[in-house]
């Protein structure tokens, strides 16, 4: 298991997608914060970055099960992903 593996909502899947865009560590992750995160996931995987990621990757990054995101950052992330 990698560090990556460690944070909720991340597991094998998820970890081999982070590293393959090039985000090896969860330091990584929380400096680039979800939006850009999964903005090189789709750069990389682009039919593997579906909203539902977006959301994986910002509970990783508040240590939440993306369930428990807080209302207002899960609109702010359903907006996000609508722009794309």
């Amino acid at each position: 298991m990698s560090e990556l593996e460690t944070l909720p909502n991340v597991g094998p899947v998820l970890a081999g997608c982070l590293r393959r865009a090039e985000i090896e560590s969860a330091e990584e992750l929380r400096v680039l914060g979800a939006e850009r995160a999964f903005s090189r996931l789709s750069a990389v995987l682009p039919n593997d970055a579906c909203p539902s990621k977006l959301y994986d990757l910002a509970g990783a990054i508040e240590g939440v099960r993306w369930h428990d995101l807080p209302p207002a950052r899960k609109a702010q992330l359903k907006a996000f992903a609508r722009q794309r």
